[in-house]
């Protein structure tokens, strides 16, 4: 008998808890990264260097679940890259909170396809360091997983929701737009100021938090998927929410 299971490709590994969860919810393979319950694990879905990745798959081995491993991808050289795939990671992640540059992309991709690993990315919501267009150029035609396509959970605001029109992009969506109600924008201004670190009291910070959270966008994600231009839903446990 052969019983399908769900992956799940966006997972902040924080604590051993999600791993119970998910498997009562039918998924047989996680992918993502953290460091554990430690402060520095919080947000950005990727496991830095070979030591933390070493004692990550070491503490796997107590549960009955399919783990990868996503090494962090910023870097502007090879080596750092370099070191943590052949310490065990199977993907890299570049993520904005540590700089998703046009150097840091085209180096990321470079190396993934000297090993032959995934890259996934959280694109710059700011626009610090290019906007959509400067990243689909550094990308220059390779494969490349977006995350939360529709801005919400980070990405170039307000128009990243273009790149899932590119054919080297897989675009996902994370749990916390799906499905889009009447409750879906109220909660997410809360859930990104607690998530992301951001206080209420400073005026940047809420202006930060606003510009992601686009109902325009968010309405889109459903007739997206509809017509398959959307390729991927995945949880983002446990920064924006949880496993459900």
């Amino acid at each position: 008998i052969l019983t399908a299971g769900g992956f799940d490709a966006h997972i902040h590994f924080i604590c051993p808890q999600q791993i119970e969860e998910a498997l009562m919810s039918g998924i047989t393979t996680m992918l993502g990264g953290g460091t554990g319950p430690a402060h520095g694990t919080l947000a950005t879905t990727c496991t830095p260097g070979p030591w933390h990745l070493a004692r990550m798959i070491q503490s796997f081995d107590a549960f009955p679940m399919n783990i990868g491993l996503s090494g962090k991808g910023n870097a502007s050289l090879p080596a750092a890259l370099e070191e943590m795939v052949l310490g065990g990671a199977c993907s890299l992640k570049l993520h904005e909170d540590w700089g998703t540059t046009s150097a840091a992309i085209d180096c990321c991709l470079s190396v993934a396809d000297d090993y032959d690993v995934q890259v996934m990315i959280h694109t710059d919501t700011l626009n610090e360091s290019g906007f959509v267009e400067n990243t689909v150029a550094a990308i220059k035609g390779r494969t490349i997983h977006a995350f939360h396509t529709e801005g919400a959970g980070g990405g170039h605001a307000p128009d990243i929701i273009k790149v899932c029109g590119l054919p080297n992009v897989i675009p996902s969506s994370t749990n916390p737009t799906r499905p889009y109600t009447v409750n879906t924008l109220a909660e997410h201004l809360d859930m990104l100021m607690v998530c992301h670190h951001l206080s209420p009291s400073i005026p940047e910070d809420i202006a930060f938090a606003e510009s992601r959270i686009r109902k325009e966008t968010i309405a889109a994600e459903d007739i997206l998927h509809d017509i398959g231009a959307f390729s991927i839903i995945s949880s983002d446990s446990q920064a924006m929410v949880s496993l459900r």
